[in-house]
């Protein structure tokens, strides 16, 4: 069975599972149930393999016991007998199954605190308000672990790991298709994900930060674009629950070592080294948008510097996240890539003035509008923002314009980026080409003309004339749609008097 049959296989199994909450419990709640369990499916099914692999190494030779045991206490997880999935499914009848499962939880975080600490701690499997009372509780509990059952996550069965990891992106991406508007608290589309990797173009050696990181995948995406896999991993998230989510989301893509920090990374920013904000090669983000009450009371006393362009609006918070990131970003070379909602592009007050300085710094590298009704949770069209800090304040730089808003695939409830919309977005922009009603390349003393205004059609022109009518031939079409029309009203009146409606 090839890699990929055997990832469709997996999926299949795993999205059936689902369907012991489907229709019950929302899935911005029930996600957590799932993943949850396939990661404690995952630990143990690597701990069997473990065992097994050490069982047959010392057969037959003095100690075999101690060393097992020993080369066991070197794993990456240490999961205990009765921790195990398979002490769960043993006990799946039982009627206190959702106060066993979170003690099992409980055990393996304090097995593992330098890697799991708090990270079971936001979940809880006996809980009545999510999982029904005890009969319809224990019921569904039941059913997932043998629904779980089935699946076989052992390296020598599924091959590649990244397998792993791909199930785990593909449920979160299933999840957030019907978890409306919360989705977009922990979900990046991954065509919109793949794009601004390609963007910002990570090399081996980078640090890579996500200040707004949800379950990770833009992280995850980011940095697959780095081949030998030398790169590190930064990354904070305020809500529980998702940043939970998210170090298992590393974990199961065996990017063991990056930090993901639980924190407002607006009021309590916890990448600090040396007391000052952490520096990166390449920050990305894809922040809430135009989140109100974001912080900005602790703004002017910002002990980091972050807002010395200007404080945005309180009930905006989209350039505080923008200032973070390029506080973050390493002078002479960091890139940045965030995802915004059309309105920073052109409000004006305080925003405007924080536009006007990035501009003028001649950070701003590039402007690119996406199409509508991409995100999930959220139908309005936004725009990416990258930002290079490589470039210099000579006041003859240029920012590239992409409109790249008409090229897509429609989808039933949410279009998608195609791979040839992704390259070409990624080509014109490499090669910061202007291509007729697709894109520009605009000098800042334009946009500066323009009051700062980043207002994508100002720069690219996609106006399409009207076609000419041919006036005869529309009055001779029109003719003989009437002519058609009139027979076919003496054909239903010859109907209808047959069938006695008429006389």
């Amino acid at each position: 069975m090839t890699d990929q049959h055997k990832r469709d296989a997996i999926f299949s199994k795993v999205w059936r599972v689902c369907d012991t909450f489907r229709g019950v419990i929302d899935p911005a709640q029930y996600k957590d149930y799932i993943l949850t369990m396939l990661f404690v499916k995952y630990l143990s099914d690597m701990r069997k393999s473990k065992l097994a692999e050490y069982e047959e190494k010392y057969a037959g030779k003095a100690n075999a016991e101690t060393r097992i045991k020993r080369d066991m206490d070197r794993e990456r997880f240490l999961v205990a007998e009765d921790c195990t999935f398979e002490f769960l499914f043993a006990h799946r009848s039982d009627n206190d199954i959702g106060q066993t499962i979170n003690i099992v939880l409980e055990k393996i975080e304090d097995a593992n605190k330098a890697k799991l600490h708090n990270v079971f701690r936001n979940i809880d499997f006996n809980s009545e308000a999510n999982l029904g009372q005890a009969r319809q509780r224990n019921m569904r509990l039941r059913t997932l672990l043998e629904d779980f059952n089935v699946l076989d996550l052992r390296p020598e069965q599924i091959g590649h790991m990244d397998i792993i990891g791909d199930v785990y992106e593909y449920l979160i991406a299933r999840f957030a298709s019907q978890a409306g508007k919360k989705a977009g608290e922990f979900y990046t589309p991954s065509e919109v994900s793949e794009t601004l990797a390609r963007l910002v173009d990570p090399k081996s050696g980078d640090r890579i930060c996500d200040p707004t990181c949800g379950s990770g995948s833009l992280l995850i995406r980011t940095s697959k674009q780095v081949k030998d896999r030398d790169f590190s991993l930064f990354g904070q998230e305020m809500n529980g629950s998702t940043w939970a989510l998210c170090k298992m989301n590393m974990f199961l893509h065996e990017v063991d070592a990056a930090r993901i920090e639980w924190e407002d990374t607006i009021r309590h920013p916890l990448l600090i080294e040396d007391d000052v904000l952490m520096k990166f090669n390449v920050v990305i983000a894809n922040p809430p948008f135009s989140l109100d009450k974001w912080g900005q009371d602790i703004a002017a006393g910002d002990r980091y510097g972050r807002f010395n362009r200007g404080i945005p609006p309180k009930s905006k918070g989209d350039w505080a996240f923008i200032s973070h990131m390029l506080a973050t970003a390493i002078v002479g070379e960091g890139r940045v890539g965030v995802v915004v909602p059309h309105g920073v592009l052109f409000r004006g007050g305080q925003e405007g003035k924080i536009r006007e300085s990035v501009i003028t710094e001649n950070i701003l590298s590039a402007v690119i509008g996406l199409p509508a009704n991409l995100f999930y949770g959220t139908g309005i069209p936004a725009a990416l923002l990258i930002f290079d800090k490589a470039r210099k304040p000579n006041g003859k730089g240029k920012v590239l314009f992409i409109d790249a808003s008409r090229e897509y695939a429609q989808g039933t409830n949410q279009n998608c980026l195609r791979p040839q919309d992704i390259d070409k977005i990624v080509d014109t922009y490499q090669k910061r080409k202007p291509i007729e009603k697709y894109s520009s390349v605009t000098s800042v003393k334009d946009i500066e003309a323009n009051e700062f205004n980043l207002n994508i059609p100002r720069y690219v022109d996609t106006f399409e004339p009207e076609p000419e009518i041919d006036i005869p031939a529309a009055q001779k079409e029109i003719e003989e749609i009437e002519e058609k029309l009139s027979v076919t009203r003496k054909k239903m009146n010859e109907y209808l008097k047959e069938l006695g409606f008429v006389e």
